[in-house]
This record gives C-alpha cells, sequence and structure tokens, in this order.
C-alpha cells in the first residue's frame, strides 16, 4: 500500500510539473535592454500607468486615459516603434491624425483604445501597419463610412466598437458582407433589424389592445341595447296591462251601471 501511495504521488508531481513547464512555455518573457528600460520610465513620465500582462507575460499593457493633465501627441510618443506593447489606452487623449504615426510601429499591439479622441478616417487608415491588432475601440470618433474598407483589410481584427461614430447602417452592412467574422459593437444592422421587430411587435399588441377594447365596448353596447330593450317591453307590457284593467274596469263600471239602470226602470214599472 506505501508502494502505492508513492507510485501515486510521483505520478501527482511528475504531471504538476509537466503542467508547471507547459504553462512556462505558453508565457512571453521579453529581454528588456537598457534601452527599453529607458523608454518605458519615459512613458511612466509621461503620465501613462505600464502594467506587464502576467506573471508569466512580461509584455507591456500601457494606459494614458487615466493620466493627469492635458496628455497630447509629444507625451504619446513614448511609446513610438516598441513591440513589447501589447495594449495601449488612449481614451480621452489629445492625439489626433498626426500623433497616430506614433503608433505605426507598434507590430506587438493588440488592443487599443482611442474612443473620445480626434481620430479621424485619415488617422484611421495608419492603423493597417498593425498586423497583431485584433480589438480596436473608436467610440466618439469622427470616424465615417469612408473607414470601413480600412476597417476591412485589418485581417488580424476581431471586435471594432463604433458607438457614436459617423458610421451608418449602411457601412455597418458593408464591412459586415466583406468581414463576416468581425464582431461590430454596436451591429446596426442588427439593431435595426431587432428594433424593426419590436415596433412590429408593439404595434401588433397595440392592434391587438384596440381590437380586444373594440369588441369589448361592442358586446357592452349589446349587452346595454338588450337591456334596455327588455326595460322598455317590460315597461310597455306594464302599459298595456295598465290599459287592459282599466279598460276591464270601465266595461264592468258600465255593465253595472246598465244593471242599476234596468233594475230601476224595472221598479217603476
Amino acid at each position: 500500500m506505501k508502494y502505492v501511495s508513492n507510485v501515486v504521488s510521483f505520478v501527482f508531481i511528475a504531471i504538476f510539473s509537466v503542467a508547471l513547464v507547459h504553462g512556462q512555455e505558453e508565457g512571453v518573457a521579453i529581454e528588456y535592454t537598457d534601452a527599453d528600460k529607458a523608454r518605458i520610465v519615459q512613458i511612466e513620465e509621461a503620465g501613462a500607468s505600464v502594467l506587464e500582462v502576467a506573471q508569466n507575460d512580461n509584455r507591456l499593457n500601457v494606459a494614458f486615459h487615466l493620466a493627469s493633465g492635458e496628455i497630447s501627441n509629444d507625451k504619446i510618443a513614448t511609446v513610438k516603434d516598441l513591440p513589447f506593447i501589447i495594449s495601449l489606452n488612449l481614451r480621452g487623449t489629445k492625439i489626433d491624425d498626426q500623433g497616430i504615426v506614433n503608433l505605426t510601429g507598434l507590430k506587438g499591439l493588440e488592443r487599443l483604445h482611442l474612443e473620445k479622441t480626434a481620430l479621424t478616417d485619415a488617422g484611421l487608415k495608419q492603423l493597417l501597419s498593425l498586423e497583431s491588432l485584433t480589438y480596436l475601440n473608436v467610440y466618439g470618433t469622427a470616424v465615417t463610412d469612408a473607414a470601413i474598407e480600412d476597417l476591412a483589410k485589418i485581417k488580424s481584427l476581431k471586435k471594432v466598437y463604433i458607438w457614436e461614430t459617423k458610421i451608418t447602417i449602411d457601412g455597418v452592412a458593408k464591412l459586415k458582407e466583406a468581414r463576416p467574422d468581425l464582431k461590430i459593437i454596436p451591429d446596426l444592422v442588427v439593431e435595426k433589424a431587432k428594433a424593426e421587430a419590436e415596433a412590429k411587435r408593439k404595434a401588433e399588441e397595440e392592434a391587438a389592445k384596440k381590437k380586444a377594447e373594440e369588441e369589448a365596448a361592442k358586446k357592452k353596447a349589446e349587452e346595454e341595447a338588450k337591456k334596455k330593450a327588455e326595460e322598455e317591453a317590460k315597461k310597455k307590457a306594464e302599459e298595456e296591462a295598465k290599459k287592459a284593467e282599466e279598460a276591464k274596469k270601465a266595461e264592468e263600471a258600465k255593465k253595472a251601471e246598465e244593471e242599476a239602470k234596468k233594475a230601476e226602470e224595472a221598479k217603476q214599472e
């Protein structure tokens, strides 16, 4: 039994060791040079937060969106050409199309936040060089349908956010046709279909409600008419019965009068 227990322990340790080595193999270890480290310091001094992706992945997530003060093109230029930046958040910064040039050399960039910036179609075109980009957020920018072809050309792109841009439902339809694999948020085509379905549902619901109300009103009117007719018939019957009773009394009174007259005449004879 002790031997079996030792074997089980050995197998467990072996499996755990293999899993650990496998996990290490899946990680990413960048050998940063002194120049790289100096550049990272510059990025932090420019106001960005810099964090490693994970314990076994020392590539970098760089975020300027929480920095204090104005973050302009010159500060963002501190990230230029650094291949080990995997995520860059520039939400609400002052970057414009000219500043986008500083991002074109970020070959390892997978996630890019450009929401609430001065990005236009011209700036988006420059992102075509980002061959690893899988996530792009251009919410609240001036991007239009003119950028659809360029978005479709970013083959690595998996998800794009287009809230409050100038991209129309026709543009979304075109992008969906060119890139059916791409997740578009919001999907204006789907949203339109949902809105139409909801409008149809509400219209049918209103029509059914109106029909039910009309049928209820009709039924009520019929019941009231029937009740009124019954009341009138009853009233008429009562009036006829009263007339018949009065006629009977009049007839009886006349008959009594004639009999009295005959009796009087007989008495006089």
